[in-house]
């Protein structure tokens, strides 16, 4: 009987090796499901590090499968860009669960978020994120969707989308005029008294 030595045998995973790299298709709906405005396909190619004739080849692809498979979204390119929108046949659905919505208490984060815009408009997504100290992304979405604020023109140095309240959050709370929101100092702490007892107890 002659015994065989020698045999290869498959090496071992290296358990160093990390998660899978993900493929440019679900690479790019990722990003895309978090955008607010139509993203180009330069961006895309730059932040995947893809070459932009594959990038666009992949965004068409998407775009037809989503149509030929019927789903609710669409992918579309726009003003220069590409972005997810809801299907054209679906839009009374999400236009009738915007309208329920409506009725629904505001959360804190957000009473919070549209005072911010109110009492500084105009101003962009970053301002009010760093005055409330949390991102505030999800919050300015809900109030755009309620019709609370709105978008109002670009910053000249950042670009960024700048924002102000509606006509219609003016008639929900009565209003005929900014001018007439209640002033903050009231609501503010005390700045002497604050100043006052920080000297005494360091006395």
């Amino acid at each position: 009987m002659t015994e065989v030595t020698g045999a290869a045998h498959p090496a071992p995973p290296d358990a160093t090796d990390g998660p899978a790299e993900p493929s440019l298709s679900a690479a790019l709906e990722a990003i895309l499901l978090v955008v607010d405005e139509p993203v180009s396909e330069i961006v895309l190619a730059q932040v995947l590090e893809q070459p932009q004739d594959q990038v666009h080849a992949s965004l068409q692809t998407l775009s037809g499968e989503y149509t030929a498979s019927g789903r609710g979204f669409d992918l579309r390119e726009v003003a220069g860009g590409w972005r997810f929108y809801t299907r054209a046949e679906c839009a009374p659905l999400v236009e009738r669960f915007v309208r329920d919505g409506q009725q629904a208490r505001l959360t804190q984060a957000a009473l919070e978020t549209l005072s911010v815009v109110a009492y500084r408009q105009l101003v962009s997504r970053a301002r009010v994120s760093a005055v409330r100290g949390v991102n505030v992304d999800g919050v300015m979405r809900t109030l755009l969707t309620r019709g609370l604020v709105e978008e109002s023109g670009t910053d000249t140095e950042s670009g960024s989308i700048l924002y102000r309240t509606t006509s219609y959050f003016m008639e929900r709370l009565g209003l005929t005029s900014l001018d007439e929101l209640p002033p903050l100092a009231p609501y503010l702490p005390d700045i002497e008294a604050i100043d006052v007892d920080s000297d005494s107890s360091s006395g």
